[in-house]
């Protein structure tokens, strides 16, 4: 009797702990918990597991769960049920819609989801109708035959792997080898030919060797796509699985990230050669701006990817970003400013590179623009660091632009000339404009203009064709030089301010006026004397055709 006893206690605990887990579809974390677990060695029982496939006859429903769950394992697709919804009526928001369904893997296999039907989830008919497509990329059809092909011997273990796996390994890593160093001379060729196509010139030494760099990593993203691809038909463990396949992701992850990076270095350095031949320079200073914007954009990317790998939630981690950059953005509103300055300043294009600007607070050269400032090189050497928002909102005299850089003086000359050397000064004046290699000689005046209180007022009016700050200062010195030669030659002087005390009668004195020689034909020599002589010091072809 106490054997009986003893026997039905026994059986009874066996049988409570084979019902301890049931077949339960009430929710998403139950659906997926109840496929996996039947499907394990110790408690295999294919039936239940078949019961989380809606509509399906029984040994479909049967092929189907074990299949997707060797794709998982294959892929190494862990999962944590921790993360998976406990929740009866989970559902995911798309659009106006309520739609009850969970995705189990949604950025590394989205096709793969559970859905609610009829009050009970089961995995969905996109996953029912993908399964066999993504078993036959995880097991491809030579699985099969190389499997049918390995020998008894083959399947012996060493150090917990079997042999055929260790052959497998070698002969994947070779032919991932192999594949590398072609594909990497293949894309060089390829990148190379696309180089002269857009530049339409050829490849110089250095061009090459960017391109050589680009072409290193992109062979490694196809060789971790090789092992991605061919790894899973070795069939080890999930747990295996898992480590390797994070590895790999993490691989071409950073590869990616290294294709982008030198892509921005070879599409910058062709942007550089072309902005190189326009006459613009300001395009120039746009190239080092938007290689650190693409590079950041390129890192900030690869980053919230290798987060994703370690499982870090990007939605929420994006959603907190963005909450943060606007309260950022609030709190630097300044920062913001400049950098929106920075990009009207690119788009408008109010001066370039080299220009000379004239504000209502500085003037001279734009040397660099930058993401928040530009830098003006005054006349003194002294630098300018003007915020853009500020540059952008202002009033700017672009010297730069001008056609003709134009002068404008007086000169004074005493009031005893006479009117005969007045009128030469004038006329020498004009032919030392017309015989300056860089004025234009299509605008210019020089006149009598008027009486000032200690001088005849003769204005000077001309127009330089140099744009460059530096040029137009020793036009100037040119001209003014040969002024004073002039004025020399024909014995006038210039004024300085002054009082004239008249002494009728002053015995024994000689007056101090001077004296003035307003022969014609002396005056008209010295006037042709003083312009061939400035026109042989400052040749130029302008003096060759007035010849």
């Amino acid at each position: 009797m106490k054997k009986i006893i003893f026997l039905f206690l026994i059986t009874s605990q066996f049988l409570i702990a084979q019902e301890k887990v049931s077949v339960d579809l009430s929710n998403p974390n139950a659906t997926i918990y109840t496929h996996l677990y039947f499907l394990q060695e110790e408690t295999f029982q294919p039936v239940k597991a078949s019961k989380t496939f809606f509509g399906l006859k029984q040994k479909d429903a049967i092929d189907k769960a074990i299949k997707l769950k060797k794709i998982l394992d294959g892929k190494g697709l862990y999962i944590d049920f921790n993360k998976i919804p406990n929740d009866p009526n989970y559902n995911d928001t798309i659009g106006y819609a309520r739609v009850y369904k969970y995705i189990i893997f949604p950025q590394r296999m989205p096709q793969i989801s559970v859905e609610k039907k009829n009050g009970n989830w089961y995995y969905s008919e996109e996953t029912v109708s993908q399964i066999d497509i993504l078993y036959n990329q995880v097991f491809p059809w030579y699985v099969h035959r190389l499997q049918e092909m390995i020998p008894v011997s083959g399947y012996k273990k060493l150090f917990g792997i079997e042999l055929w796996q260790f052959a497998g390994i070698l002969l994947l890593l070779a032919f991932t080898v192999l594949m590398v160093i072609i594909i990497k001379k293949i894309s060089f060729w390829i990148l190379q030919a696309l180089q002269e196509k857009i530049t339409h010139k050829d490849s110089n030494s250095e061009a090459k060797l960017v391109l050589k760099r680009l072409a290193h990593p992109l062979s490694l993203v196809v060789g971790v796509k090789i092992i991605d691809v061919v790894f899973p038909s070795l069939q080890f463990s999930l747990d295996v699985n898992a480590w390797v396949f994070m590895i790999i992701n993490i691989a071409e992850t950073v590869f990616w990230i290294y294709v982008f990076l030198k892509l921005v270095k070879v599409v910058m350095r062709i942007y550089e050669d072309f902005t190189s031949r326009t006459e613009s320079k300001l395009d120039d200073q746009l190239v080092p701006i938007l290689r650190n914007f693409l590079t950041g954009i390129v890192i900030v990317i690869g980053i919230f990817r290798l987060m994703q790998i370690f499982g870090v939630d990007t939605t929420t981690l994006l959603a907190g970003a963005t909450i943060g950059g606007l309260a950022f953005a609030l709190a630097s509103q300044d920062t913001v400013k400049n950098l929106i300055g920075t990009i009207m300043i690119f788009i408008d294009k109010p001066f370039h590179i080299g220009d000379w600007i004239v504000t209502s607070e500085l003037e001279g050269t734009v040397e660099q623009v930058g993401f928040r400032s530009t830098r003006v090189r005054a006349a003194d050497t002294s630098i300018f660091q003007i915020p853009n928002s500020k540059l952008s909102e202002i009033v700017i005299n672009n010297r730069g632009l001008l056609l003709f850089r134009r002068y404008k003086t007086e000169l004074g000359l005493r009031y005893d000339t006479p009117p005969e050397l007045i009128e030469a000064f004038v006329e020498g004046a004009r032919k030392l404009i017309l015989a300056h290699p860089k004025t234009n000689s299509e605008i210019y005046n020089v006149e009598f203009t008027g009486f000032g209180d200690s001088a005849l007022l003769i204005m000077v009016n001309v127009y330089f064709e140099s744009l460059v700050w530096a040029d137009e200062q020793s036009s100037k010195h040119k001209l003014h030089i040969g002024l004073l030669q002039l004025a020399k030659g024909l014995g006038v002087d210039f004024a300085f301010p002054s009082t004239t005390v008249t002494i009728e009668n002053f015995p024994e004195k000689n007056g101090l006026n001077p004296k003035y020689d307003t022969n014609k034909e002396r005056v008209e020599a010295v006037i042709a004397s003083v312009v061939t002589k400035f026109g042989e010091e400052y040749p130029s072809d302008k003096n060759e055709g007035n010849q």
